[in-house]
């Protein structure tokens, strides 16, 4: 445990707890700044370094209502950043021979060739490019929770733009998407698939689909401030209203029970910055979760093959998808462009794999700020961590 003197104020900052390698002492300060100043309620930053934890610190209390501390074991749903454990999922089966991305979704989910889907490649849905980034209405947010029903409403609907042609970014269908063509193959929803293979064998303290024996140690989420960002203007029929509406997600729903126990792979994964860090240094170290190689060097390139470059449909921003991940664009402008690949959680959880220094940082919280791929709070972490390997 540490505290933070900041002398040019003479007071003293938020107490942080955990581990800091020297050479990453700045994240420190960040994150005292953040949790004194109220950006943060209670967060949590890791670094994976060559495979190792270099840091993993934590700080600020489990709910902006209650002064409970933020532990070493508290989780809290990230959102989005669950969608980089969906691509691992993904890219272990590329790498046992059992998924080629290139083929037809049909190949192994034969119902999805309805109404203009024949021919949808599987990294389509990696790349946010297959034209179907949401539920057609009627949707709500309990049939996203059955699983039979929500991917056969994806099968038999027509895409909303030619697939293969941009991205638009599948804000909470990508997991049913991915994830029906993993339990085709594996006989497994994803979230079962991810604890089978990654979770359980190697302590990662991330689930999808949370047991309820684990609700006890679940951060409270704050919801963001309104968005300034009105999309209303451009239509009920614009593929970016569609996605959002398809259905409507309320950060509230987080709180729910039966939104933490479903198998949700693109936004329901409850972590916290370590187990983040752990799971995705897979992709920093080229496959490997300490001395075992768990996929082949092969398998992590898969990510940096470019899907799409330009305007999101969706998220009305230029984003560059590769395969499962983002990668640098103007957009993500803090991030060198070179072998970086990352993802970020609606309201500002994020992970950023830095394969050219083996190095991940994960930086997840539970007061969710506005922005659209993170904030400054995870920007500044990053940056600074980029900075102390540069």
């Amino acid at each position: 445990r540490s505290r933070i003197i900041d002398s040019r104020e003479g007071h003293e900052m938020a107490e942080i707890n955990g581990t800091c390698d020297p050479q990453f002492e700045a994240l420190r300060e960040i994150l005292a700044a953040n949790l004194d100043s109220g950006a943060d309620t209670g967060a949590s930053v890791a670094v994976m370094l060559g495979g190792e934890l270099v840091v993993d610190m934590w700080g600020g209390t489990i709910a902006a209502n209650n002064p409970a501390p933020w532990e070493h074991d508290t989780i809290v749903n990230v959102w989005s950043t669950t969608k980089t454990m969906m691509a691992l999922s993904a890219l272990l089966l590329v790498d046992r021979g059992l998924l080629d991305v290139d083929a037809p979704v049909a190949t192994y989910w034969p119902e999805f060739a309805q109404n203009g889907k024949e021919k949808v490649q599987v990294r389509h849905f990696l790349g946010h490019t297959s034209g179907v980034s949401g539920w057609d209405k009627p949707v709500t947010v309990d049939d996203v929770f059955d699983w039979e029903s929500s991917t056969a409403k994806l099968a038999t609907q027509a895409p909303w733009w030619e697939p293969g042609s941009q991205s638009g970014y599948h804000a909470m269908n990508q997991g049913h998407l991915v994830g029906e063509v993993v339990r085709r193959i594996t006989g497994m929803k994803l979230g079962e698939f991810f604890r089978s293979e990654i979770a359980d064998p190697f302590g990662v303290d991330f689930h999808i689909g949370l047991p309820e024996s684990e609700f006890g140690r679940v951060a409270t989420l704050t919801p963001p401030p309104p968005p300034t960002n009105d999309l209303r203007a451009l239509g009920q029929d614009h593929p970016a209203i569609k996605t959002f509406t398809g259905p409507l997600v309320l950060a509230e729903y987080a709180g729910r029970d039966e939104w933490r126990r479903a198998d949700i792979p693109a936004a329901n994964g409850h972590g916290n910055a370590r187990s983040v860090a752990q799971a995705q240094s897979l992709i920093s170290t080229m496959g490997k979760m300490g001395n075992t190689r768990v996929m082949s060097s092969d398998a992590v390139e898969e990510v940096f093959r470019v899907q799409s470059d330009g305007f999101d449909l969706v998220l009305q921003i230029p984003v560059k998808f590769g395969l499962g991940y983002g990668l640098p664009n103007e957009t993500a402008s803090y991030l060198p462009d070179r072998r970086i690949c990352f993802w970020c959680g609606y309201g500002g959880s994020m992970v950023v794999n830095d394969l050219d220094n083996e190095m991940t940082v994960a930086y997840v919280m539970n007061r969710m700020d506005e922005g659209l791929l993170a904030d400054d709070r995870g920007h500044s972490l990053v940056s600074a961590a980029l900075a102390a390997v540069a």
